[in-house]
């Protein structure tokens, strides 16, 4: 094994994903695992490397993560020799107007990405309280952050803009755009594959359990259907995906609900699992014969079909479609009934080759290609964190010690 490593923390609202990987000859993964904050005692999973585990963990999760990195580090250091590590790289959600790449975490970077949490309420936290939680295990490792917003800062300024008072843009009230570490790694993995898909104009559907679609022109991000915050565009999991602000005014007024009930309900009780009233997991939607399971999995494909006919517009054309991400990765029939609405943009796929989740998914006569590729975002963070950290004028961390 190498003699230099690089771990990454990709923290979503629910789980925090690790990667450990080999510095030397560039970053290679040697590690993956996950720790989930839904169950309860927390579980760590450790899915790749020199050893398999499924443990229980006796930390409780809180505003401090550090007893629950421990004791993480702790069980990893059976198999890996965490006195090896020589640097974390982070996840952060959002990075506002200010970030439009990976940085090297000092004082003032750490006091900006604090300045966003409300820009992303579930995701921002997780992801500061992990660095946190580095600087007191371990404050001499220096830390990076990648952005997801990142990648869609080549997005057109009218693709960003809301039909609302020129002073709220200007405040930052505008379309971010989500999924940039996901986004960006699958560019490049269209580039190497496809390369003459990849200079056209490409609809990535990114569907996991947080979802949303990207516009890529010659591999340059155009549109994206995320917008100002994780909520918008088509459904997921528990979020609503786009939805008329009347709705609001209807359920803050006339129905006098609170601020927090009815961002609960938009972040947690919406979605698949609030159309079906059975299950935020698509698999057992899919197993499901009660017709409000097929109702929310027959919206959750109209919507990203309509919505990728609208990033077709915005790019003027649509040549191609990548299903990524645990939806778009392994459920052939989600993808199916997508394909179906966008026939008469000339899609059409090839079944047998859909249903055996081959990387190329459409029929040879289909005037636009399809592919399913597997998106790797702790790749991203791992090579983004050793390209600053490689950086001769990369600043000094100064987050060490700062809980």
């Amino acid at each position: 094994m190498s003699e230099r490593l690089l771990i990454t923390f990709n923290a979503g609202s629910s789980t925090v994903k690790i990667g450990l990987f080999e510095l030397d000859g560039g970053p290679r993964r040697v590690g993956k695992g996950m720790i989930d904050f839904r169950r309860a005692p927390l579980r760590f999973e450790l899915t790749e490397g020199p050893d398999r585990f499924d443990v229980t963990l006796e930390a409780a999760p809180g505003s401090d993560m550090h007893e629950v990195l421990e004791e993480a580090f702790g069980r990893l250091s059976w198999h890996f020799d965490l006195g090896l590590i020589e640097a974390v790289g982070h996840r952060v959600v959002h990075g506002g107007d200010t970030f439009s790449g990976p940085v090297r975490i000092d004082e003032a970077v750490l006091s900006q990405l604090e300045s966003l949490t409300a820009l992303a309420p579930l995701h921002q936290p997780q992801a500061l309280r992990l660095i946190h939680a580095i600087a007191r295990l371990r404050p001499e490792l220096p830390q990076t952050a990648s952005f997801d917003t990142a990648f869609h800062r080549t997005n057109a300024e009218l693709t960003q803009r809301f039909a609302l008072p020129r002073a709220l843009h200007d405040e930052g009230v505008k379309r971010y755009g989500f999924h940039g570490l996901s986004y960006k790694h699958i560019a490049g993995e269209l580039g190497r594959l496809h390369p003459e898909a990849a200079k056209g104009k490409v609809v990535v559907a990114h569907l996991g359990s947080g979802a949303s679609l990207c516009g890529l022109e010659n591999g340059v991000g155009r549109d994206t259907s995320m917008g100002f915050s994780t909520l918008d565009g088509i459904p997921m999991a528990t979020r609503c995906g786009a939805l008329d602000p009347g709705v609001l005014l209807h359920l803050l007024g006339q129905q006098n609900r609170s601020l927090k009930d009815v961002e609960d309900m938009l972040y947690h009780w919406s979605g698949l699992l609030g159309v079906s009233g059975v299950s935020a997991d698509s698999r057992e939607l899919l197993a499901s014969r009660l017709p409000e399971a097929r109702e929310a999995i027959e919206l959750f494909a109209f919507r990203i079909a309509g919505e990728t006919a609208r990033i077709a517009s915005t790019l003027g054309g649509f040549d191609a479609v990548v299903f990524t991400a645990g939806i778009g990765e392994h459920q052939p029939e989600i993808r199916s009934l997508v394909a179906r609405r966008l026939a008469w943009l000339g899609l059409t796929l090839d079944e047998a080759a859909n249903a055996a989740n081959a990387g190329r998914i459409s029929a040879a006569e289909s005037a636009v290609a399809a592919f399913v590729i597997p998106t790797d975002e702790e790749q991203v963070i791992a090579d983004e964190a050793a390209s600053v950290l490689g950086a001769k004028d990369a600043p000094v961390a100064e987050a060490a010690g700062r809980v």
